[in-house]
Order: C-alpha cells, then sequence, then structure tokens
C-alpha cells in the first residue's frame, strides 16, 4: 500500500491539505492494493461484523461508503478538487458472513471543465460482482 499511496500524493502534488488516504478509509480498514495512473484505483476492505444488517449481510450503506472511500481518492488525483454530488448503485449479489472482504474497482469515465464522472465495481472474497455504481463529482472553481 505504501508504494500506491506515495504515487497517488506524487501525482497531486499542488494541494498541501490534501489528506490520503482519507481518516475514513483507514478507519474501515482499506488499503490500496492496484493503481493505474490517471485511470483506476482499486481497495480493498475487510467485511466487519458490525457492518452487518439484520440478514447478516452487508449494508448497503457501508457499501456504499467503501465506493466513495476508494471513488474519492482517484478524482483527488486526476483532476482538480471536486466532491461527490451523486452516486447510484445497481446491488447485485450480497456481500455475505463468509466473505472477509471486499475489493472495490474505480475508474475514470470523463473529465470535463466542471465534472468527473467515475464507475466503480464492488466484488465479493471470490471475486464475484457485488454491486455496480456510477458517480459524478463536481469540480470546485
Amino acid at each position: 500500500m505504501e508504494s500506491i499511496l506515495e504515487d497517488l500524493i506524487n501525482d497531486k502534488q499542488d494541494d498541501a491539505t490534501l489528506r490520503l488516504p482519507p481518516p475514513v478509509f483507514l478507519d474501515m480498514g482499506g488499503e490500496f492494493v492496484d493503481y493505474v495512473k490517471g485511470e483506476s484505483l482499486t481497495a480493498r476492505f475487510p467485511n466487519r461484523h458490525q457492518y452487518e444488517n439484520p440478514f447478516s449481510y452487508m449494508q448497503g450503506g457501508i457499501i456504499v461508503a467503501l465506493i466513495d472511500n476508494t471513488v474519492s481518492p482517484l478524482s483527488y488525483v486526476v483532476a482538480p478538487t471536486s466532491i461527490t454530488r451523486e452516486i447510484n448503485t445497481q446491488f447485485k449479489r450480497p456481500i455475505t458472513r463468509e466473505d472477509e472482504f471486499v475489493t472495490v474497482k474505480a475508474w475514470v469515465e470523463e473529465i470535463t471543465d466542471s465534472t468527473i464522472s467515475l464507475k466503480a465495481e464492488v466484488r465479493n472474497s471470490a471475486g464475484k460482482l457485488a454491486t455496480r455504481a456510477t458517480v459524478k463529482a463536481i469540480i470546485l472553481n
């Protein structure tokens, strides 16, 4: 994770206030596992029992937080400072108690003068697709 983190920080040298990884990423036990400069970022998160809904599946809101925890650092390094405007998710299968971790891959779709469009996929421990997301961020000027 250290070399990926260094690459991310080096790619955003113009913003001294940037905190990578964000504190919530660390709180959720995230680790960066792959970074393709200007294109994609992949992170892995443990599946913790406190994330379960009443059916013992990972709660949807937690899944969205994991997506945001991966998409946001990528958006920080590919464009000027931005904030997430919307995250649209499609849940395909649950993250179950048996899944030790989930992997989130985010990639850039389009960057304009005012927005960043990204996509993300969440996969369970077996590598099966659990959730897809599209994300729009607004560039702050």
